[in-house]
């Protein structure tokens, strides 16, 4: 059985969460977290979250902390996605790059930031279900957190 490996991240910006939006033509927009496969080159979970959040949104982040593990079955594997809370250090649209923006069958993919509060995540259409959970009974706790800052052009 084969077992690949995600890293995702819940991005701290200030007083925002930010968020990938995704969708396709026909179908419904939803949010998720920024990340991705960790691939073969990458040295650690933290090395392809890195990865990941540059090729997605152009971000940097700093020191990121995972907080939830989900296991799935897919296929003839499983899917093991790890959850990371990090602070969003800058972030360029202009750095994006990589294989998910060239290919039109990946649909649209575009950060949004949400007020960092229990109404804006439950407006939002936030998916894996586990992470909404998790999300809303954390949200608050991290608003206490304090803010370093982030440079969003």
């Amino acid at each position: 059985m084969r077992v690949r490996h995600k890293a995702r991240a819940v991005l701290l910006d200030g007083g925002h969460l930010v968020f990938l939006q995704r969708g396709w033509p026909g179908g419904d927009p939803y949010c998720t977290t920024v990340g991705g496969s960790v691939e073969p080159e990458d040295a650690d979970l933290e090395a392809a979250l890195r990865r990941e959040a540059l090729e997605e949104i152009g971000a940097t982040i700093g020191s990121a902390t995972e907080f939830l593990t989900l296991t799935e079955p897919r296929g003839t594997g499983t899917v093991v996605q790890h959850y990371f809370l990090a602070e969003l250090v800058a972030m360029d649209l202009d750095l994006r790059h990589g294989p998910e923006l060239d290919d039109p069958d990946t649909g649209f993919f575009e950060p949004v930031r949400v007020a960092l509060s229990r109404p804006a995540v439950a407006a939002l259409n936030l998916q894996p279900a586990e992470l909404v959970d998790y999300v809303l009974g954390h949200v608050d706790a991290w608003g206490a957190r304090p803010s370093h800052g982030v440079t969003t052009p």
